[in-house]
Formats: C-alpha cells, sequence, structure tokens
C-alpha cells in the first residue's frame, strides 16, 4: 500500500498578489524537490501555468489552494514535509496562509498503482473531520511512529 495525501489552505491573498510571489515563485522548487525524493510516486498539476495546482479549483471558494500526492511510505512523505526545503517554506504558511479552524490535511493509503481524485480526498478530509482518526483518513497523530510532525504543530 502507498499513502497518499491532501492538503488544503485558504490563500491570504489573490495568487496574483505581491505578497505571494515567494510562495508562488518558488513552488517550481519545491515540486521538483519532492519529484526527486525517494519514494515519491505522484502528484496533483494543473495546467502547468504556475508548477502546482493553484489553478485547480475543487472548492467554491477561489482563494482555496490544494495540494495533493502519493508516496510509497509515510516516512517517504514525512521526511519531504521536515528535512527538506519544504519545511522552510511551512514554517512561513502564516503568511500566505489563513488560520484554519477545521481540518486541512489528510492522509490515507491507497492500492500501489492507484491515483486517488480530488474528490475522494475531499471526502477522506470530510470524513476525518466528521469521524476522527482512523485507517480510513487520518492525519500525522494517527501515526504513532511517526514524530517529526510534532515540533511543527501539524494537521
Amino acid at each position: 500500500m502507498h499513502v497518499a495525501e491532501l492538503n488544503i489552505g485558504r490563500l491570504n491573498y489573490p495568487i496574483d498578489d505581491s505578497r505571494m510571489a515567494d510562495f508562488v515563485d518558488n513552488l517550481g522548487r519545491v515540486n521538483a524537490m519532492a519529484e526527486r525524493m525517494p519514494g515519491f510516486v505522484w502528484r496533483l498539476v494543473g495546467d502547468g501555468s504556475n508548477d502546482g495546482a493553484l489553478d485547480l479549483r475543487p472548492y467554491p471558494d477561489p482563494m482555496m489552494a490544494v495540494n495533493m500526492s502519493v508516496w510509497e511510505t509515510v516516512e517517504h512523505l514525512e521526511q519531504f514535509v521536515w528535512k527538506t526545503v519544504h519545511q522552510r517554506f511551512y514554517n512561513r504558511k502564516a503568511e500566505w496562509f489563513e488560520p484554519m479552524k477545521s481540518h486541512h490535511f489528510v492522509m490515507w493509503p491507497v492500492e500501489e498503482g492507484d491515483i486517488p481524485s480530488l474528490e475522494e480526498a475531499k471526502g477522506r478530509l470530510e470524513h476525518l473531520e466528521t469521524h476522527g482518526n482512523s485507517d480510513f483518513a487520518y492525519d500525522w497523530a494517527h501515526l504513532e511512529h511517526i514524530k517529526l510532525w510534532m515540533s511543527q504543530r501539524c494537521g
């Protein structure tokens, strides 16, 4: 089994606002790092205009941004999130994203070779919000052997 993840956030400013430039201008760098990481399988991309999926609108609110990826193991995802340049950008998230009062990050198991849809991912996030951690949908706290997130206050 592989692990999929969905992370959503509401932007503080429109994507073309100069205050978003450092985030937008580094998407390609961070995404390229992910693709080179051991255990990387797949990531959601949009129309190619911004090195990410910022042009996709799976939520009615146009300020909502999403990313989604698949990894061989949760340990591979953990290393990318907390032990690469990604962490530096994560630490600056308040500059670009509003604090969320609900779950904004979810993981779930996927069969090798399967690529989840955004609708499935949204359903997993809703399940986590409604029912809490389970083997169907979970966050870092559900994984007792994964510890790097604890120092970051992550979903």
